[in-house]
């Protein structure tokens, strides 16, 4: 088989690692094969693409698609490196508010599966960084949802203390505050 499943302390979250075939002319690798993928229990439709780039310190998130339009994400990065974390927002989950973090890089090519129900991030720890993400539904403006990066109470160790984040970003609402006001992840 063509890729490595490993099930992370969140269990539905899966670490894809390609087997790559590599020499003096460059590399190979399938980075998406539906059967193998459903083999693994990713079941779902990929319909988007998305590709971000991002500078040195940048952290994305903690975002996420609000019923009816959740997702699903395959995410790598293609260039440079980052710390990609998902947290799990399904409150009937034992592991609800906790978070799994990884290293994805040019250089491992590992990609991270993130199922429906995750709040996703991540901060780029090279100087510039190329992300590319599966999702396995349509972006929805009106049902675009967040997580404040620095929640306390879900308490995340990014491995930079004072990253650049958007406006946007530093405006989300603490998880408690979410439930509070109602959204369904």
């Amino acid at each position: 088989m063509p890729f490595e499943f490993k099930r992370l302390e969140i269990p539905d979250v899966i670490l894809i690692k390609p087997k790559v075939f590599g020499d003096k002319r460059g590399f190979f690798m399938e980075t998406y094969k539906k059967p193998d993928f459903e083999m693994a229990g990713i079941k779902e439709e990929f319909i988007q693409d998305n590709h971000s780039k991002s500078k040195y310190g940048v952290l994305r998130g903690l975002h996420f698609q609000r019923k009816p339009y959740a997702q699903a994400k395959i995410v790598r990065a293609v260039r440079g490196v980052i710390y990609d974390v998902a947290v799990d927002l399904r409150r009937d989950s034992p592991t609800f508010g906790k978070w799994v973090g990884v290293i994805l890089s040019e250089h491992n090519k590992w990609q991270l599966y993130i199922p429906r129900g995750f709040a996703h991030g991540f901060l780029v720890l090279s100087d510039i960084a190329e992300v590319v993400y599966k999702v396995d539904n349509v972006y929805a403006p009106d049902y675009e949802g967040g997580i404040i990066w620095n929640d306390p109470e879900i308490g995340i160790d990014w491995p930079i203390d004072d990253p650049l984040v958007s406006e946007k970003d530093r405006k989300w609402p603490t998880l408690r505050e979410a439930i509070e006001k109602g959204w369904t992840f």
